[in-house]
C-alpha cells in the first residue's frame, strides 16, 4: 500500500481534541494454530460481549463490533448487538472473513482468505452478501469495514464506496504480510486519511507506535531487524525499539502505556484501539488461553482507560468520527 499524499490527511477539527476508539472484531472461533476452515462459524463466545460492553459502558466508552458473516447470521448475537446499541453510541460494522463468507467459489489456500486477492466480481458478490446480512440483521446498514486479516485489495475501497461504506479499518500501520501474499503496510503511518475513489472513504489505520532510544528508524529500522536472528527481541530487551500496536492482544501493558505516551507526545490525534470477541471468553484465542490471562485482559483494559483519561484522551464513537472527518 502506497503513503498516502500530504494532502489527503484527515485535519481534525480543533474541538474534536485528541480523541481513541475501541473496534472489536466480532468474530467465530477457530483454532489460530490451523488452516483456516469454512466449516468453523460456532459463535459460542459471543454471550460474553454482554459484559465486555457493560465493563466500557461504566467508563462512558462505545465499542464498535465490526462483524463477520457467522456472526451476522445468527439470531441469538444480533439480539445481543441490537440491545448494545440501545446505548446510543457502539455501532456495527462489516469484517469480511472470506473463508466463511459466501459465495465460497474460491480455492481454500493461504492467499485466498486476503479477500483483496480475489477476483474483483467474487469479493463484491462476498461483500453484498455480508453488508445485506448485517443490514437485515441488526437493521441499520453498516458504515465502516474492516477485511479479515486485513486483507485489503486494489478493488475494496471502490466497492465500499459504491455501497455507502464511508470508513476503511482494514490497514495496519507498519505491519507487512506480503510474506502470506498479504498487503504491505510498512508505508502507512498512524494518521487518518482519505483514500478511495474521490476519497470518498476514511481510513483509520489501526495504530502502531514505534517505542524506545531508536524509535526515529521506525519501520527503516525495524524491518531489516527481522533478517538479523533474533534482532528485533534484543532491540526490545534492551529499550532500542519495540513496535507496539494498541491492542492487549500479545502487547505487554508497560509497553502499551509507553506507546500512549509516545503517540499522544507526538501529536497524533486518534488513536485506534482493537481486539478480537473470542479473547472474552478463555482458551479461545492465543492471547487468553486460562482465566489468568483473561484476568490481565481485563486489568490492561482498566489500567489503559484511566491513562487516557489522565492525559485528557477522549472516547470516540463511530458516529463522532464519520461527524469530524468530513469536510
Amino acid at each position: 500500500m502506497p503513503a498516502p499524499a500530504a494532502s489527503d490527511m484527515i485535519d481534525w477539527p480543533e474541538a474534536f481534541g485528541t480523541r481513541f476508539t475501541v473496534t472489536v472484531d466480532t468474530e467465530e472461533e477457530f483454532d489460530w494454530r490451523a488452516p483456516l476452515d469454512s466449516a468453523n462459524r460456532s459463535v459460542a463466545t459471543t454471550f460474553a460481549l454482554r459484559a465486555a460492553h457493560r465493563r466500557f459502558a461504566d467508563r462512558a466508552v462505545p465499542l464498535t463490533f465490526l462483524v463477520d458473516h457467522p456472526i451476522a447470521t445468527d439470531a441469538a448475537t444480533l439480539e445481543i448487538l441490537r440491545r448494545l446499541m440501545e446505548d446510543g453510541r457502539s455501532a456495527v460494522g462489516a469484517q469480511l472473513h472470506p473463508w466463511v463468507n459466501p459465495p465460497l467459489d474460491e480455492a481454500m489456500v493461504p492467499a485466498n482468505t486476503f479477500v483483496g486477492n480475489l477476483p474483483s466480481a467474487l469479493e463484491a458478490a462476498k461483500l453484498d452478501v455480508l453488508t445485506e446480512a448485517i443490514t437485515k440483521g441488526i437493521g441499520v446498514a453498516p458504515r465502516i469495514y474492516r477485511a479479515g486479516r486485513y486483507g485489503i485489495g486494489p478493488a475494496t475501497l471502490a466497492l465500499l464506496a459504491e455501497r455507502g461504506y464511508r470508513i476503511d479499518s482494514s490497514m495496519r500501520s507498519a505491519y507487512d504480510y506480503s510474506a502470506e501474499a498479504g498487503p504491505d503496510f510498512t508505508a502507512i503511518l498512524n494518521q487518518a486519511f482519505r483514500c478511495g475513489p474521490d476519497g470518498q472513504i476514511v481510513e483509520l489505520p489501526l495504530t502502531t507506535v514505534f517505542t524506545g532510544a531508536a524509535r526515529s528508524g521506525g519501520v527503516g529500522l525495524y524491518r531489516p531487524l527481522q533478517r538479523i536472528p533474533k534482532g528485533r527481541g534484543v532491540f526490545a530487551r534492551t529499550g532500542l525499539l519495540s513496535r507496539v500496536a494498541l491492542t492487549p492482544e500479545d502487547m505487554p501493558l508497560a509497553d502499551a502505556l509507553q506507546a500512549i505516551a509516545v503517540a499522544v507526545g507526538e501529536g497524533l490525534r486518534l488513536l485506534n484501539f482493537a481486539f478480537h470477541s473470542p479473547s472474552l471468553v478463555p482458551g479461545h484465542t492465543p492471547y487468553v488461553r486460562d482465566a489468568a490471562d483473561l484476568a490481565a485482559f481485563h486489568h490492561w483494559w482498566d489500567v489503559v482507560l484511566t491513562d487516557l483519561d489522565r492525559r485528557g484522551v477522549r472516547p470516540a464513537s463511530l458516529d463522532d468520527l464519520i461527524a469530524a472527518s468530513v469536510g
